[in-house]
């Protein structure tokens, strides 16, 4: 029986086995990896929330690594006509070597790689966004050498993509900065697990968030599945853009990031995102990159095997437990 790993959450894998997956993210793109480890697999890409970035870079990339993707929305499933997701899973199970879902409930995805015998990733809830954040900290690595000793600040909403940041901050140990107006905090489960391992604040004023920052990072005011709250969330973030003098606070060198899409003259000013800050081109394609390592490594049998370590660096952690895969025929 062969076993196999899930990734819905950034927290799901230690700090050498994200390294690995940024190393081997950065030798693709690099043009050093010629494997085609998906050589005669599948992956099922099911969609209830609308995407560019994230059937682009996963659809791309499963071809660049030998596989074939299928595009599955609500329409093409019966998911869409309340077959369980559990069935959904199962017969998927039997007929691909993997699956991605974006989609609203965190629950769903969970359910769907308690169900399936193959590897689930998280391509997006409501509640996290970890292929951004790791895309995000590839995007850091390019520019700023390393994530280590840096002060990452989110500006903005409390949605799924500063929940991944809490959990990318608990396992690799970098300082965040959230700031966010009252009523729109991060998960406080997540935010608390990740004080106890790094340097965490929550404040309500942005420019203590950007002092000292060497990343900003922000996202729109309402996002996906929030829009009839739009006029009330441009008054409560009033205050929340990423503008010039905002910048001017952060550390000598700094980059700015946005997960896109973006609205200009709203969460961030045109003179940042299209500015000598921004990241953000790099960060679009670096989606590219860092999933197809996970595939790679999930469906291709790609060891996580970080870098060797430094002189007096602490231990490897253990990797989590694999869950076992039943046997199944083609």
């Amino acid at each position: 029986m062969r076993p196999h790993r899930d990734f819905l959450t950034i927290h799901d894998f230690n700090k050498p086995e994200l390294d690995a997956l940024f190393a081997l993210a950065a030798r693709m793109k690099a043009g050093k990896y010629k494997k085609k480890p998906l050589a005669g697999k599948a992956l099922a890409m099911i969609f209830t929330k609308s995407s560019t970035r994230t059937r682009v870079s996963f659809e791309v990339g499963a071809w660049q690594l030998g596989a074939h993707s299928l595009f599955l929305s609500p329409r093409d499933v019966q998911l869409g006509r309340g077959e369980p997701i559990a069935d959904t899973a199962r017969v998927l199970s039997r007929m691909c070597d993997g699956i991605m879902i974006r989609t609203f409930d965190h629950a769903d995805v969970e359910e769907f790689a308690r169900a399936a015998d193959i590897p689930v990733i998280n391509g997006l809830t409501d509640v996290q966004h970890p292929c951004q954040i790791m895309a995000d900290l590839l995007t850091v690595n390019e520019s700023l050498g390393t994530y280590e000793g840096k002060r990452i600040a989110w500006i903005g909403d409390g949605n799924n993509m500063a929940n991944s940041w809490l959990d990318a901050a608990a396992r690799l140990g970098f300082e965040l900065r959230i700031a966010c107006p009252e009523g729109f905090d991060p998960d406080p489960l997540l935010l608390k697990r990740a004080q106890k391992h790094t340097t965490v604040i929550l404040t309500r004023d942005p420019r203590e968030a950007a002092e000292g920052a060497h990343v900003v990072n922000t996202d729109v005011w309402a996002s996906m599945g929030h829009e009839e709250e739009q006029k009330m969330r441009e008054i409560a973030f009033a205050g929340y853009i990423v503008d010039d003098r905002l910048m001017a606070r952060t550390a000598k060198g700094s980059i700015f990031l946005h997960c896109l899409p973006a609205h200009r003259g709203q969460e961030v000013a045109a003179s940042v995102i299209d500015g000598r800050h921004s990241r953000v081109w790099d960060e679009a394609e670096n989606r590219l990159h860092v999933q197809k390592a996970l595939m790679a490594a999930l469906m291709g049998g790609e060891p996580l095997v970080a870098s060797p370590q430094r002189s007096g660096s602490k231990p490897k952690a253990k990797s989590a437990p694999v869950r076992k895969r039943s046997p199944r025929s083609r």
